[in-house]
Order: structure tokens, then C-alpha cells, then sequence
């Protein structure tokens, strides 16, 4: 069967989606970071990257190109560079202009969602409160529930610079659960808070979902605070 096949008036198959090796290599040490095996200041050089991960050392540059705009890295003089380091202002930043665009994001997408949305939506949802899940499995639920939350309303520059508030927030969303992970009432409590946003988003009333929103992320940011004082300035 050809994919370009349309005697039924429809595509048969999707398209194949074609990832880049820069694409491959900013994944991988975006997982590193996050993962924690590159830690926080930790300085590397792009040379025994590009060894360890069997290619050349342009694709590095240009991954770390990516990783820097999401203040993720810093590139330095030379062929190396820091993973950026984890700061009091710099999670202020990433939240206050988060409160700035998700909560009005919300409020408008909330009135577009459709069934198979919310579907989706739960679906996610339900993967929270999954012991069998892993870490990563469980970030990328997370990632994607608040994806699909607001995608209906965001424009594709939206979602540009939402995608880099969340890797930002990401580093410390996990360095504040990291610590929690162990206790058996996490899962619940995650699917909870994720729970009362979804109902609020339900409402479709634009007020109320901001400001879900809006107590949902403060929450969050204080959290993460509390995991920081003792290791950041």
C-alpha cells in the first residue's frame, strides 16, 4: 500500500517525522541534565560529548545552541561548556513570566476543549498516580497533560516559548520532587493538584480556570523554593 494512496479521499498513513541528529544529541544531554548525571555548574567539553555519542562536533555546537536558549547550558570560550546553574532569580524568572501567559492561555483554550481532548487529558492524568511509571515516563505525562491543556488557544509562538519556561522549570520541578518520589502518598497527591486543575479547566469559565492556573503554578514555585534554599544562593 503506497502513503500516497487517497481512494477513500483520506491519507491512509501519517507522514514520517524525520529527527535531526542535533535533535537526537540536544534530547540526550537534555536527559543527562535533568537526570542530574550533569550536574548543576558542572562543566564538559563538547569534544568528549561529540565522542561519547559517536558524532561529529557540529551537531554538539548546534544542540547546544538549543540547550543554551532554554537556559539550560552556558557555551564558553573554546570548545566547552557549563550546565547552568540553579538559582533563586533564575526560578523566579521562569515562573513569573509562566503566571504571565499560562493562566490566560488556560482561561481561553478551556472554552475550546474538545471531547477527545479531555480524553486525552485524563488519560494523562490517570499515568500520575501509575507506580509502575518511571520518572521520565512521568514528566512526560506531565508535559504533555499541560500541553494539551492550553494548546487549543496557544499560537505556535506560545507554545515556542512555553516549551522553553517548562524545560527551564523542569530542573526544578524535579530537584523539589526528587525528595518526594519515595513517599507513598506522592502519587496521589500529584494526581490530586493535577485533578482540581482539570475540574476548574471543566468549569470553562475563563476566570476560574486562570486562576487555578495561576494558585496551581505558585504552588509549584514554592515547592521548588523550599528544595533550592539549601543549595542555592
Amino acid at each position: 500500500m503506497a502513503a500516497s494512496d487517497k481512494s477513500d479521499g483520506q491519507m491512509l498513513v501519517r507522514s514520517l517525522t524525520t529527527v535531526t541528529i542535533p535533535e537526537q544529541v540536544s534530547k540526550e544531554i537534555r536527559r543527562a541534565i535533568l537526570a542530574g548525571d550533569l550536574k548543576p555548574g558542572q562543566t564538559f567539553s563538547l569534544r568528549k560529548v561529540s565522542a561519547q555519542l559517536g558524532v561529529s562536533f557540529i551537531p554538539v555546537r548546534e544542540a547546544l545552541r538549543e540547550l543554551e536558549a532554554q537556559g539550560l547550558v552556558v557555551i564558553r570560550p573554546g570548545k566547552s561548556a557549563m550546565v547552568a546553574p540553579l538559582t533563586h532569580a533564575d526560578l523566579h524568572g521562569i515562573y513569573r513570566l509562566r503566571r504571565q501567559i499560562e493562566p490566560d492561555i488556560a482561561g481561553r483554550a478551556s472554552k475550546l476543549l474538545t471531547d477527545r481532548d479531555i480524553t486525552q487529558i485524563e488519560k494523562y492524568l490517570a499515568m500520575f498516580a501509575d507506580e509502575s511509571l518511571d520518572t521520565d515516563d512521568i514528566y512526560e505525562a506531565h508535559h504533555a497533560f499541560h500541553h494539551r491543556l492550553l494548546a487549543p488557544a496557544a499560537t505556535e509562538w506560545d507554545l515556542r516559548i512555553l516549551e522553553g519556561l517548562w524545560h527551564a522549570a523542569e530542573r526544578y520541578v524535579r530537584l523539589a520532587f526528587v525528595g518526594r518520589d519515595a513517599d507513598p502518598g506522592e502519587p496521589q497527591r500529584r494526581w490530586r493538584t493535577h485533578h482540581e486543575l482539570l475540574t476548574a479547566t471543566l468549569t470553562r469559565n475563563a476566570r476560574t480556570v486562570a486562576a487555578a492556573t495561576r494558585k496551581h503554578l505558585d504552588d509549584n514555585e514554592q515547592i521548588a523554593l523550599q528544595a533550592l534554599d539549601p543549595i542555592a544562593p
